[in-house]
């Protein structure tokens, strides 16, 4: 008789905790087996290898990029406003599976590394038709990289405030969502010459 797959996805949640929390070197298969709450042979049905694991958590990455890529086509304030607004992290599990698998980048995961640029072209691809050039796709993306790291230096139980603050919340992102539209959408206008006359 198959195991469910909540077992399976309950071993990817124990993998993704461990590997936020305290890195990838504590995410042994027996520290991934103990925190699940399944014997060792039960995380070994479901992935043979650590390399099993890794492999399963960078699936779980992108199929949740493609779902946000889907909301992002979708969403009805478009597709740049959508991305600033989203790029402050709400600990869904989208932002999990980005810092589990962005912690096994920092410990040299070459397939990490790959997946977390893959993640990025995809959210790209999705904003490019919407701005002017590529130089407004870079401002749109380099100011939510900044938005997500910024988020990650906040303590827990941080209270965000609306202005002044490292992440910007309520009126204040509202307005950064704005300016950062208007500029990445807005032709550039190049000053005429002066006259001689």
């Amino acid at each position: 008789m198959a195991r469910p797959p909540l077992a399976r996805e309950r071993v990817l949640d124990a993998y993704e905790s461990i590997l936020i929390a305290e890195g990838e070197r504590a995410a042994t298969l027996d520290a991934v087996a103990k925190a699940a709450g399944v014997s060792k042979g039960g995380l070994l049905y479901h992935f043979a290898s650590k390399e099993d694991l890794v492999a399963g958590i960078i699936q779980r990455l992108m199929a949740l990029t493609d779902e946000d890529v889907a909301r992002m086509r979708r969403s009805s304030e478009g597709p740049v406003a959508y991305y600033v607004r989203t790029s402050v992290m709400e600990d869904d599990a989208l932002d999990r599976a980005l810092i589990a698998v962005t912690r096994l980048a920092q410990g040299g995961s070459t397939a990490a590394s790959d997946a977390l640029r893959e993640s990025r072209r995809l959210w790209a691809e999705a904003i490019r038709p919407h701005v002017r050039d590529d130089t407004a796709l870079d401002l749109v993306m380099l100011l939510s990289d900044g938005l997500y790291f910024n988020n990650s230096l906040m303590s827990p139980g941080d209270e965000p405030r609306p202005f002044g603050d490292l992440v910007p919340t309520g009126a204040a992102l509202a307005q950064l969502v704005e300016l950062v539209q208007n500029a990445a959408t807005r032709a550039l206008v190049t000053p005429e010459p002066a006259s001689d006359d």
